[in-house]
């Protein structure tokens, strides 16, 4: 657009022009190519989000059933909790439960404005919810009070929201190293933003083709780890001799194997090739910059410009390791380990090809983090690759977060978006119960105040009502509002602080001509766009809103003229460039819109087909549940669950749940039986080493590692019998505790074997 003038106009409005731009381009009455095209990707948007948010609750929904159908399997499961699981499974039916009233229906869309409108508030909210309750509260932020993933209104509060949160964690973090890295519920809820469908979308159009070519290649191995070539070359020696050479031992240390020139020998090709394939994945990933999702490319820019206020010493490499810790430890990295969770291929790669992956994580890892070491002594053969590239990535993280600030870029938008009046959301009963209901826990923190807007808002409602079973759980099409605000009725109102009423009027008059010109056949192939013509034409026309328009358009044209801002001289010249200009731009327009399009229908099938697979998941647990109630039913008076007895053939709980342990294990022990597949704990100290373990409640246990002497465990893990199950399901057989890696199923049976027999 021509951004020249020869009057002496107020300048403010050539900031705003691109706003009547997009009235023009959004225009619903408008009947073009590009007006049909915008609004198929306009729905196409609208149904990735939803679908989107379908995925997060049934991906929940799985996990938790995987982990309890895996203790059914193992017959631990009583009657009563068999029920619960299937309540699991159980479809909304619409004709269960009710609605709230239309009171309650307008305090709840008071309430849920404000929280969409003031983000401070989500932010401070999801900071002091607990770690079992961030995923429920993710859903209602992520997939509903901002789940349109492609509008900038949603996206700029959304943000802000980040914004408010990253401060916080910078400010009450003591230690750098500390900083982003713990599974808190702010590391979730970035988790959670990576897997909207902007992200989704970039990961499948910069990872697919690379990780389906790699994982083509079932049988290449390359394992590099010295004790497991070892094993898996002594396993080969046996199977093709039928017995072992005595200078080939079982049972050796890793450093013996690393000194075995066999196994020297073995690993040295194998090096090159993964850094081969390490480096062509990382030149995709810096290739592709300009396609990473606007949202992730600021949280970037946020945690080097926080950073930077916080620890003004640190170094270039230090904050570039906290980026890195995000895009590649929250973002790239899960995409590459488990490529089927995030619907880049098809089905879990063979067991080679899934540990190449792994590998080739680690070292993406390791570049970003840029660690003086590796936590694996085996991976220090790989630190040329970390060398090569310490530049390079360098930059690339940097230049990540070389972008503009989103109240530039999403301004526009948002100014169009406060002008909607139908604002609304659509939200399920239980979300809006379970918000409600930890807005109330928490509501001293979050406005003090009794005048607080918030504070009003819940003191109104009351108490929040229960969660309803989930057959009742019905969606609804909440409408938002505010009590406090009149809302923006048109864009005019929005500016009238910025712009002139003359600026308002030459904006409308263009943006009038461009939606006519565009509703007039064969009328944009015209030049010289002749204004009056157009005028005329379309208020000569059968069509009642193109006769209004005509109308409306030839006398603001001729206010204009009034006005000394366009000139019938010299044939409206000022209007009718930025006219043609406006329309090679929505022509431009248009083929990005059915590129992206294309993009996002790859995107969206991808979706879809992944929700399939989810529902086939249920379908089975579902079909299993029955089997399992059938045969359980022609079990008089038996009893599967722990801590549940036979009394009269009627199942009664036998005891309170109460905190059992803690129970101790030497190094020694868990070495013996297998369970510390691997150690970094020097040997001379290992005597010294024991592990506490206490079960606070059924199914969770704390793992805590001290040091003989000390009072304050060197190391504390939470652990949940539910992920313990899922990592053994997905074939991931290590836990690393930093110091040491411990076997899963293993682990699994120390801990059933030890806390089953004490809840009995």
């Amino acid at each position: 657009m021509s951004t020249k003038r020869t009057t002496n106009r107020n300048t403010n409005r050539y900031s705003v022009t691109a706003l009547f731009s997009m009235a023009a381009e959004q225009d619903v009455e408008v009947e073009d190519d590009l007006a049909r095209a915008q609004k198929r990707l306009r729905d196409l948007k609208s149904r990735i989000s939803a679908q989107s948010k379908k995925n997060f609750v049934l991906e929940r929904d799985v996990r938790y059933l995987d982990s309890r159908i895996a203790l059914l399997i193992q017959n631990r499961m009583a009657l009563d909790e068999q029920n619960e699981v299937e309540r699991h499974l159980e479809e909304v039916d619409p004709s269960e439960g009710q609605y709230p009233d239309d009171r309650k229906m307008q305090q709840y869309g008071n309430l849920f404005f404000l929280l969409q409108s003031e983000p401070r508030h989500i932010a401070s909210l999801c900071r002091l919810v607990s770690l079992s309750e961030i995923d429920t509260l993710l859903q209602t932020v992520m997939f509903t009070l901002y789940g349109n993933q492609y509008e900038s209104r949603e996206e700029h509060l959304l943000l802000t929201m980040f914004q408010s949160v990253l401060s916080a964690q910078f400010e009450t973090t003591t230690e750098f190293g500390s900083l982003l890295r713990a599974n808190t519920p702010v590391s979730r809820m970035m988790t959670t933003y990576t897997r909207r469908g902007p992200g989704q979308s970039y990961l499948k159009s910069v990872l697919a083709d690379r990780i389906n070519s790699l994982i083509e290649h079932k049988d290449l191995n390359l394992e590099i780890n010295p004790l497991k070539v070892y094993e898996q070359m002594i396993a080969q020696i046996e199977e093709d001799n039928g017995t072992l050479p005595p200078n080939l031992p079982r049972g050796i240390s890793p450093e013996q194997a690393a000194a075995n020139p066999d196994v020297q020998a073995i690993i040295a090709p194998r090096l090159t090739m993964l850094m081969e394939i390490a480096n062509s994945f990382l030149m995709t990933i810096i290739e592709s910059m300009e396609s990473v999702p606007y949202g992730i490319r600021w949280i970037c820019k946020q945690i080097r410009s926080l950073t930077r206020r916080k620890y003004p010493d640190a170094t270039d490499y230090a904050i570039c390791s906290l980026i890195g810790g995000f895009f590649f430890l929250r973002f790239i990295n899960p995409a590459i380990v488990t490529p089927q969770a995030y619907m880049l291929v098809e089905g879990v790669p063979a067991k080679h090809p899934r540990r190449t992956l792994t590998l080739i994580a680690k070292m993406l890892q390791n570049l970003a983090n840029k660690p003086s070491y590796a936590k694996e002594a085996y991976m220090i053969i790989l630190n040329p690759f970390v060398e090569n590239n310490k530049a390079r990535i360098n930059l690339f993280l940097n230049n990540l977060c070389e972008i503009g600030d989103f109240y530039d870029t999403l301004e526009m938008d948002q100014y169009m978006a406060l002008s909607k009046k139908d604002l609304m959301i659509n939200i399920t009963l239980n979300e809006l119960y379970n918000t409600h209901s930890l807005i109330l826990q928490h509501v001293e923190t979050l406005s003090p105040n009794e005048k607080h807007h918030l504070r009003v808002l819940t003191d109104e409602l009351g108490p929040a009502p229960a969660q309803v079973p989930r057959k009742e759980n019905r969606a609804i099409e909440l409408p938002l509002y505010s009590r406090w605000e009149t809302p923006i009725q048109d864009v005019a109102t929005a500016l009238m602080d910025n712009v002139t009423q003359n600026d308002i009027l030459y904006m409308e008059t263009k943006s009038i001509f461009v939606q006519l010109i565009r509703s007039l056949p064969g009328a944009a192939e015209k030049r010289p766009i002749d204004l009056p013509a157009i005028a005329e034409r379309a208020a000569t026309t059968k069509d009642a809103m193109l006769v209004r328009k005509g109308l409306k358009v030839k006398e603001m044209l001729r206010e204009l003229e009034e006005l000394h801002i366009v000139d019938r001289s010299d044939d409206f010249k000022l209007m009718q460039e930025e006219v043609a200009a406006e329309l090679n731009h929505l022509g431009n327009l248009r083929e990005k819109v059915i590129l992206e399009t294309r993009s996002l229908e790859a995107v969206f099938k991808n979706i879809c087909d992944h929700n399939n697979y989810l529902r086939g998941q249920l379908e089975q647990y579902k079909a299993y549940l029955a089997n399992v109630r059938l045969t359980a039913s022609k079990e008089k008076g038996s009893s599967t669950g722990v801590g549940v007895v036979s009394v009269g053939g009627k199942e009664k709980k036998a005891v309170k749940n109460t905190v059992l342990g803690p129970y101790r294990f030497t190094h020694a022990q868990l070495e013996k039986e297998g369970i510390i597949v691997e150690s970094n704990v020097p040997e001379n100290r290992r005597a010294n080493i024991y592990f506490n373990i206490t079960s606070p409640t059924p199914g969770t246990f704390l793992i805590a590692l001290h040091y003989k002497g000390r009072d304050k465990a060197i190391l504390e893990m939470d652990l949940k019998i539910d992920d313990l199950l899922e990592k053994q399901k997905d074939n991931k057989h290590l836990l690393d505790l930093e110091y040491v890696q411990l076997n899963v199923p293993k682990c699994l049976i120390l801990l059933n074997k030890v806390f089953a027999k004490r809840k009995q």
